[in-house]
């Protein structure tokens, strides 16, 4: 969910925080530009062949992201996008017999382009959600959860926030759905509403609880695991994973695109490349064995 910084998202958290040095290292990667990963997955024929006229003329598969959400999707230091969800894109585009071309926006521009026929994929760690279903389709790719993290030795119930400072990314599933539901219960019960503090960035909602300016910040579980890996002295986690939901792919609707991008994906869970990449990246528990579309609306 979410591309500013030329260093290594969450890297910057270091610096602020004037913590030392940091290990923003990542699984070793070679080959293409992004992840290394689509060198090694062939071109499936059938998925391909599902692919509309247009693009597969063009030789392109043109990908918006929004690059500052580690380990998902994130920049490294030459400022190109990486991580496990790129080279999933980048394998992607190479089932389909494309080449990938990523395109950085900011989060909340990215379906508004793609229903414009700017961008043909939307990959920024999109919660597959009903409202978002009404302008684009989701291939669903991977199931997280929402996971809390607050500074060590704060206690912190995602269950029990009432009157706390909760930092999150703006126009995240965290920002506009999961904090102002949490909040309004808490008003209802006669108790003070969760003060949401909204970030342009992760990080920077990361940073604003090893700063203490919020008591804990609240976004999707592999995202949350990956900082408090990189920030052990920092931060710890806040209660458990809980409401698990789909990732999905965003493409335009009623489009061709769709069952291509289903086929791809289902094609690299069957040989075995999906989980690879999962599990390079130690994020496999979210992995499907089941690609779908439009899962928000179907479930």
């Amino acid at each position: 969910m979410r591309a500013r910084h030329a260093l290594p998202a969450l890297a910057i958290l270091a610096v602020v925080a004037l913590t030392g040095c940091v290990d923003n290292s990542t699984p070793a990667a070679s080959g293409a530009p992004g992840s290394g990963t689509s060198g090694a997955v062939t071109k499936d024929k059938a998925a391909a062949a599902l692919v509309p006229a247009d693009i597969s003329k063009g030789g392109k598969l043109i990908i918006g992201t929004s690059p500052n959400y580690a380990p998902n999707e994130y920049k490294d230091n030459a400022g190109k996008p990486i991580g496990w969800a790129i080279e999933l894109s980048d394998a992607l585009a190479a089932k389909l017999g494309l080449k990938p071309e990523y395109q950085i926006a900011k989060f909340e521009n990215i379906i508004p382009s793609i229903v414009a026929g700017k961008i043909q994929v939307g990959e920024s760690s999109f919660t597959d959600t009903l409202e978002r279903e009404k302008q684009v389709d989701f291939v669903n790719y991977y199931s997280a959860g929402v996971q809390w993290a607050s500074g060590i030795g704060k206690d912190v119930d995602p269950d029990n926030a009432c009157g706390l400072k909760v930092a999150v990314q703006a126009t995240t599933f965290e920002d506009t759905d999961e904090i102002p539901g949490k909040s309004a219960a808490c008003v209802a019960a006669g108790k003070d509403p969760i003060i949401k503090m909204p970030f342009e960035t992760q990080d920077s909602a990361a940073n604003s609880v090893v700063l203490g300016q919020a008591d804990a910040f609240s976004a999707d579980s592999p995202v949350t695991l990956y900082a408090i890996s990189k920030l052990k002295d920092k931060l710890q986690p806040a209660g458990k994973t809980f409401d698990d939901s789909p990732y999905g792919l965003a493409v335009p609707q009623k489009s061709g695109l769709v069952k291509a991008v289903q086929a791809a994906l289902q094609s690299m869970v069957d040989d075995g490349s999906y989980g690879k990449i999962l599990d390079k990246w130690g994020v496999g528990a979210g992995g499907l064995d089941t690609i779908t579309i439009n899962a928000a609306s179907k479930g």
